[in-house]
């Protein structure tokens, strides 16, 4: 008797999760996925540079200046972007300016 109440094949595993489930789940995933959008959403700058992207362009940035060098990486982001860019430095926004 004792067995038989413990065995987990003997329960209905349907009768545990109520009906209301899967109606009250669409609408938390739908305004998770629109706080997701919002707290993703970034003014567009005037200023080219790499982008934000969830905070992962600073990491990259700063990491990149840490692996090149102040010049090299000054060098690589002039290449790419033009004389005036936007980076993060140590989560800082800088500005590099060059001809």
């Amino acid at each position: 008797m004792v067995l038989e109440t413990l065995n987990p094949l003997h329960y209905n595993i349907t009768s545990l999760v109520p009906d209301t489930m899967p109606v009250a789940t669409v609408p938390i995933l739908i305004l998770m996925c629109f706080l997701f959008l919002i707290w993703n959403h970034e003014e567009t700058s005037s200023i080219p540079g790499p982008g934000y992207c969830m905070g992962i362009g600073p990491l990259i940035s700063h990491w990149r200046f840490l692996w090149m060098g102040v010049g090299n990486a000054c060098n690589y982001y002039n290449r790419t972007y033009g004389e005036f860019v936007r980076v993060w430095i140590s989560g800082e926004e800088t500005f590099i300016i060059s001809k």
